[in-house]
């Protein structure tokens, strides 16, 4: 954070988009979350304090963008790209800890990557300068799930239940009795995200739909307007 401080006056100057305080963020982000790879199989507690470093950081980029007025494009994919690997990575981990459920952590992979891939698409080709930017003519779901509050707690509750998987795994934690079953904490916690969880990528399954006839639309004028050119 002192080098983020110390690096803004400097920056603010700059029109390399690179040296952007936002994009140095998440450089940042993606050295913390490729550093946590490497204690995921052995030294959950170190692991997860990098993941989570990386991922609390996320919450400064986009602040920093606007407050210094240094909103890119490139900015916008690499804060996505930030996002999906290091959730993917935890999801992978997570596979390999609980290979009878390999099924549902590859359809979970295959869901994020491209729901988020063909939304990024279909946003650059009409136009719009990010991926998040909505209109309720255009899908009312997406509107409101773009929304900050909303977007945050999917978006936490999501990474709290894979964070849930992954310390039960290790038996980390307290035991907490409630109703009169008794599990650790970890898996209280994973039961009780598992709801909003799930709503997350029912959205992400919407996301894909209207990523996809987004693109058919722009697909069907392009095909229109060549009509008229032939007539």
């Amino acid at each position: 954070l002192l080098f983020l401080l110390l690096s803004t006056e400097t920056t603010a100057m700059t029109s390399n988009p690179y040296l952007f305080v936002p994009n140095l963020i998440g450089f940042a982000r993606v050295v913390l979350g490729i550093a946590s790879l490497f204690y995921m199989e052995s030294s959950p507690v170190m692991a997860m304090s990098l993941y989570w470093l990386s991922a609390f950081l996320d919450v400064f980029d986009g602040f920093a963008a606007r407050a210094l007025d240094q909103c890119t494009i490139f900015g916008a994919v690499l804060d996505m790209v930030s996002d999906r690997c290091t959730t993917l990575c935890l999801i992978m981990t997570c596979a390999q800890f609980y290979p009878q459920y390999l099924i549902l952590f590859q359809l979970l992979v295959v869901l994020d990557i491209s729901s988020h891939w063909l939304q990024m698409y279909s946003s650059m080709l009409q136009g719009k300068t990010s991926h998040k930017f909505f209109d309720l003519k255009e899908n009312v779901v997406m509107r409101y799930y773009y929304m900050k509050p909303i977007l945050f707690t999917l978006c936490s509750a999501n990474e709290l239940f894979f964070m849930a998987l992954y310390f039960a795994h290790f038996n980390i934690g307290f035991d907490v009795t409630f109703g009169g079953v008794t599990m650790s904490a970890w898996e209280w916690i994973g039961y009780v995200s598992a709801p909003l969880f799930a709503i997350k990528h029912v959205v992400g399954l919407v996301q894909l739909i209207v990523a996809m006839q987004n693109i058919v639309i722009v697909d069907k004028e392009t095909i229109a307007n060549k009509q008229k050119k032939q007539k």
